[in-house]
């Protein structure tokens, strides 16, 4: 009996804070998923980064020993020079000095990166073929500030900009489509909206993610498919490593057109994602599963606050139709107002 009561009373403490429980569960969820993370990229990464830094080491020595001369000190020295020069996209490398960081094709792109949050931001990556990428970052005091009030003014517009392009694309693409197999057809709205859902996502990948990156497979010499599909998926989810950037190739042809390019296929593929993303959103059974993590409204509050608004409102409409008759009155010519029986009367007559 005690057991039962105390199981039946565990099920509605349960119940009753069910909102919490799966907040609870969504964060522990969350927080072994970083740890997973973390655990499989060490785990994979972390053999290369040893063995590059066993070669780096080797050469280092090789190239102590062949040049006597030259002391530990000062190689470290022009190294540590070389590369911090590097990080602001200056390249001591004869095949990286036909490429300027600050044309203004380069400059677009930084800019559309910054604004739609990308962060593509360029590294120096130096391949056996002696290939320079360059490292796109402001140099000068005027343009870091100048970056910065761009960028809090940028972002938000930014963000204005791609909700409207949002709102009028999806209106199109996902609720007018839906809606016709649904009144049309008869189907299901929850059906059609779920096949119509995977039906777009395939498309968007097909459009934004397997055919641009056979193209840069192409055109990007040192790069493969699955780079190239890396790049375009960390572009896209604006992550933005930056580890790959496409344009920078030393004998890299049509380059400022090149670089247009990319930067409209970055802003449209952004677009499409976002309206995939609200298409998922906007499905049924997402919405059920979201509302299993917020917090509820206590309905008789609510309530109270409607009413209580309403009375507010009601009241503050009456006084001042009040108001209004009184002073309606005070402004009217005095006029002696007739009985019914005389109007009566006079209508008979």
């Amino acid at each position: 009996m005690l057991q039962s009561l105390a199981g039946s009373s565990c099920v509605r403490l349960v119940e009753q804070h069910r909102s919490a429980w799966c907040f609870a569960l969504l964060v522990l969820g969350y927080l072994l998923y970083l740890v997973f993370g973390a655990v499989v990229f060490s785990s994979v990464e972390l053999p290369y980064e040893d063995l590059l830094r066993q070669e780096l080491g080797k050469l280092k020595q090789r190239f102590l020993e062949e040049h006597a001369c030259l002391s530990e000190q000062q190689l470290e020295q022009f190294l540590m020079r070389v590369l911090e020069a590097s990080n602001y996209g200056v390249s001591v490398l004869s095949n990286a000095s036909g490429n300027w960081n600050w044309d203004f094709t380069s400059s677009l792109f930084f800019a559309s990166t910054v604004l739609s949050t990308t962060g593509v931001v360029y590294d120096l990556k130096t391949t056996s073929t002696g290939k320079g990428y360059g490292h796109t970052v402001p140099l000068s005091d005027g343009g870091k500030a100048f970056c910065i009030i761009y960028s809090v003014i940028g972002i938000p517009f930014t963000l204005l900009f791609l909700t409207a392009v949002v709102q009028r694309i999806i209106v199109y693409v996902t609720r007018r489509p839906v809606l016709y197999f649904h009144i049309r057809w008869g189907f299901s709205k929850q059906v059609v909206a779920i096949i119509h859902a995977m039906v777009l996502g395939f498309i968007t990948v097909s459009c934004f993610f397997l055919i641009p990156a056979a193209i840069f497979s192409v055109l990007e010499d040192d790069w493969n498919f699955l780079e190239s599909f890396y790049f375009c998926f960390i572009s896209l989810s604006t992550i933005g490593l930056g580890d790959y950037v496409p344009g920078e190739g030393y004998n890299q042809k049509f380059r400022e057109l090149y670089k247009i390019g990319i930067t409209c296929y970055l802003l449209l593929g952004l677009i499409a994602m976002l309206v995939v993303l609200e298409t998922f959103c906007e499905l049924h059974e997402l919405k059920k599963f979201r509302k299993l993590f917020y917090v509820k409204k206590d309905k008789e509050e609510d309530q109270v606050h409607i009413m209580e608004h309403d009375q507010l409102s009601f009241s503050s409409i009456s006084d001042q139709a009040a108001s209004m008759k009184d002073d309606q009155k005070a402004n009217e010519p005095f006029v002696n107002s007739q009985s019914p029986t005389s109007n009566d009367s006079s209508l008979n007559n």
